[in-house]
């Protein structure tokens, strides 16, 4: 609020195998395979490891112009190629995806043959590509979150046998509006896009102030490193209700809470409810804005709006919605 790299090589065995045939000899091609022991090894993997590992998890840090960024990933069930990215909210700490630990996400998609993929990190990022570093926090490097999602982790991720091509990607919160946003732009790497809760509509009149405060309160970053000042290009770029048209034909679901506490609230966190209350109704506005946008341009799209508030409870409930979804646009049940 937002990978010791795992190796397998083994012992190599080379087979030659022979034939006569009647007055002469015919050598067969000399066929090498490296088979069994995994081996940990710090280094770049050079050559491509055609198929998944089959079920488990693991912890991957993945080369990024960033530095190195944790990914937390639960392989496909089956060793598909099929791949799931899944992004956290505002306040992603640096250690581990919030959506490993504050829902069953793991266990939804335990048994299903795609590869669940939780970037670690970005907090206040919007998971964009900044202009430079915050200005107001010291920040060493400048985000590059488009980079990262779109290049150099599905890059890395083919080594283990993941497809780029056949990937679903959903959000919670500042992850909402991102994975639209990155699946409009990126239609040969995504094939399914999920919000829930997000801010989808961030060029509305004066919600750019409200980011700024948000980002703010979220580690002092300053919103104008991000995309400039509201009106700059970057603003549409970054909106999907602005972008609406590159989703056409794109499965997509969208839910939000209605802002009021529903059956997932905690009675005894009243103070947290109340702040949760205030944000769902930003994201139930921004939710209606995006329906009307699409349903003015024939677009096809889920969406629910539900009773609850701005919190995980519901997030985790909107995943096991769309994971039905996901798994057919992924062809990976």
């Amino acid at each position: 609020m937002w990978m010791g790299v795992a190796a397998r090589s083994g012992d190599q065995r080379v087979i030659r195998g022979w034939r006569r045939k009647t007055g002469a000899v015919i050598a067969t091609a000399v066929l090498v395979s490296s088979i069994g022991a995994a081996v940990a090894t710090a280094g770049p993997i050079h050559a491509p490891i055609l198929r998944a590992p089959v079920g488990g998890y693991e912890e991957l840090f993945v080369p990024s112009s960033m530095g190195s960024i944790k990914v937390q990933v639960q392989w496909a069930s089956r060793g598909g190629s099929a791949a799931l990215y899944v992004l956290d909210g505002l306040r992603a700490p640096a250690d581990h995806s919030q959506w490993t630990t504050d829902t069953d996400a793991l266990r939804q998609f335990a048994g299903d043959n795609v590869t669940l993929v939780f970037p670690v990190g970005g907090r206040s990022s919007f998971y964009t590509d900044w202009y430079r570093p915050s200005s107001t926090n010291r920040q060493a490097t400048t985000y590059k979150w488009e980079a990262f999602l779109t290049q150099e982790l599905p890059a890395y991720l083919q080594r283990y046998g993941v497809s780029r091509t056949n990937n679903a990607i959903v959000g919670a919160s500042m992850g909402g509006n991102a994975a639209l946003t990155l699946a409009g732009h990126h239609r040969d790497q995504f094939k399914f896009a999920g919000s829930f809760s997000g801010f989808v509509h961030p060029t509305f009149p004066l919600w750019s102030e409200a980011m700024r405060a948000a980002m703010w309160d979220e580690g002092n970053f300053n919103v104008d490193d991000m995309w400039g000042p509201a009106g700059d290009p970057a603003w549409d770029r970054n909106d999907a209700t602005v972008q609406a048209e590159l989703l056409r034909g794109l499965p997509i679901y969208v839910s939000t809470g209605n802002g009021a506490p529903g059956p997932l609230d905690l009675p005894y966190g009243i103070g947290n409810t109340v702040n949760a209350m205030s944000l769902e109704a930003m994201t139930t506005t921004a939710t209606q804005m995006f329906g009307d946008r699409i349903a003015a341009l024939g677009i096809a799209a889920r969406i629910d709006i539900v009773n609850g508030t701005h919190t995980w409870p519901y997030w985790q409930q909107a995943l096991a919605t769309a994971r039905p979804m996901i798994l057919d646009a992924l062809g990976a049940h």
